[in-house]
């Protein structure tokens, strides 16, 4: 499969399901304590597409929380590494799980 690079809102990404509550909150606070509200030499978060055209995350739950919290509206870079045969739609976003 070719490398696909898509600029989403992070707010949009579905969690897997061994992360249904959304990024370790120690994991998150350091993340923000470290690098604040940057995204400069951020690594690009990998997702995959599932059947219903909806994208969850496979590596990155904690930078997606950490920048649609601290930027609202702020677009992220994510890479599609695989397609699943099922849909994701119906696994919570991490919008779902911030304030």
């Amino acid at each position: 499969m070719p490398r696909v690079f898509l600029d989403v809102d992070p707010r949009t990404l579905h969690v897997p399901t061994s992360r249904r509550s959304g990024a370790d909150p120690y994991k998150l606070q350091r993340q923000i304590a470290k690098h604040g509200t940057s995204m400069q030499g951020m690594p690009t978060i990998e997702v995959s597409r599932g059947s219903d055209g909806e994208f969850m995350i496979n590596n990155g739950v904690t930078r997606a929380t950490r920048v649609a919290q601290l930027k609202p509206g702020a677009l992220v870079r994510v890479e599609v590494i695989d397609d699943l045969p099922a849909p994701v739609g119906h696994l919570p976003t991490i919008g779902d799980l911030i304030p």
